[in-house]
């Protein structure tokens, strides 16, 4: 076995570590990932941004600039488990010395940590005072074609890191099951305060989902994922003049202000006809335009486009497409959500192979749940005279599950009121 033969069997059994989760995975992971080079923090908590979602300074980025995710992903979906209101009587300090402690133990960024705690409307309707500030509202569905179950958590915390080790013991140690974190003494836990309902993990990354997509549901047997491919359906995303800017999705004024929202959908993935009957022109058409297609601009998986997928600048509009060509991109539909010709959205998701079916976790950051509410009515394209079978992608994918959390400023991260003011 030559070094990249190990290296793609160890990213495999890294993911299938962060999956599993538990001591015995986090054991087994860390005899496989270089341990030693992970650095503790380089800020003092008190130097941090207030923004809880404030990645891109801290992440690397390619030679387009674009940002590079963690690739490693884990979503804990968490229980508050008292009967009422957090008790302001220690947990939230008791929780705070627990994000305090994941701060110091890892650096900010890929080779260490980043993470984002959220809350949900189950949980500020546990008080008798209204949220102040910011929309919140219930999940629901967005499109007549989905039936997705609606998750009530009381909140969501988001980890990444390019190290599966670093997401596992983050997690055991906010369990309480650490007692030293990198290092370090661990302060503080989630013990008594949150339980762990439900875990999701993912991962993105050029290679990362070629090399696991072998008997995976929703994938041919064919095994047609690119190699070089970040994402299951084959092209690059992220592109960063087709990605909100941090500032866009901040929330400006109110007790909340330097927070955000995220609204998370886990979508599952039907890619057999997307590889086995749609031509590499049909795939392009439809991830990004028909004269994409036309023109030949897509090399590969989207590399050659730099910093932008150029859907602003072809000719033509969505409505004309579809008309003329009748099909159009899902590139060409969400573009039409820009507000003064600049995204509304901020694209956080990652593949998935839980439950050993492929599916891709969408987390996207914007000002208020609308925005989403109003991208993903243009990625629908419910307006548009085109068949569903042309209309970008949403043939391939179905929406399992969607929910709405508001991620406060660091400052009342932790058990937040609804008022803090």
């Amino acid at each position: 076995m030559d070094g990249s033969d190990y290296g793609l069997s160890r990213r495999a059994f890294v993911r299938s570590a962060v999956a599993i989760g538990g001591a015995s995975a986090l054991s087994a992971c860390l005899q496989r990932e270089e341990t030693e080079d992970v650095p503790q923090a380089a800020l003092s908590p008190a130097e941090l941004p207030r923004r809880q979602h404030a990645w891109n300074e801290f992440l690397s980025t390619d030679d387009h600039g674009n940002v590079r995710p963690p690739e490693h992903h884990l979503l804990l979906g968490l229980e508050y488990v008292g009967d009422g209101p957090a008790d302001a009587t220690g947990e939230r300090e008791q929780v705070e010395d627990a994000f305090g402690t994941l701060e110091q133990a890892y650096k900010r960024g890929n080779e260490g940590l980043v993470f984002a705690m959220g809350y949900g409307p189950a949980y500020f309707d546990r008080f008798d005072a209204d949220l102040r500030g910011v929309d919140l509202p219930d999940p629901e569905a967005l499109a007549t074609i989905e039936d997705p179950e609606l998750d009530e958590y009381d909140a969501l915390l988001h980890l990444g890191s390019d190290y599966g080790h670093v997401t596992l013991s983050a997690e055991e140690a906010l369990k309480g099951e650490l007692e030293e974190l990198n290092g370090l003494a661990v302060e503080g836990t989630f013990d008594g305060v949150f339980e762990v309902a439900e875990r999701r993990t993912g991962f993105i990354g050029a290679g990362m989902p070629a090399e696991r997509q072998s008997g995976v549901s929703g994938i041919p047997d064919s095994e047609p994922v690119p190699e070089e491919a970040p994402m299951f359906m084959g092209f690059k995303t992220g592109f960063k003049k087709n990605q909100a800017s941090e500032d866009r999705v901040t929330i400006q004024e109110g007790p909340f202000a330097d927070g955000t929202t995220i609204h998370l959908s886990k979508i599952q993935l039907h890619l057999r006809q997307w590889y086995e009957q749609d031509s590499r022109s049909q795939r392009v058409a439809k991830m990004f335009s028909p004269t994409h297609a036309d023109d030949g601009l897509v090399e590969g998986v989207g590399e050659n486009l730099g910093d932008s997928s150029g859907i602003t600048e072809i000719p033509g509009s969505a409505a004309e497409d579809a008309r003329s060509e009748g099909t159009v991109g899902h590139a060409q539909k969400a573009a039409r959500a820009r507000e003064d010709g600049e995204p509304i959205v901020l694209r956080r998701d990652f593949d998935s192979t839980d439950d050993d079916t492929a599916s891709t976790h969408f987390l996207s950051l914007q000002r208020s749940i609308a925005d989403f509410v109003k991208t993903r009515e243009a990625m629908t394209g419910a307006d548009l005279d085109v068949p569903l079978f042309n209309s970008g992608i949403l043939q391939y994918i179905s929406v399992t599950n969607r929910a709405n959390y508001l991620v406060p400023p660091r400052e009342l991260r932790s058990l937040p009121t609804p008022n803090p003011e």
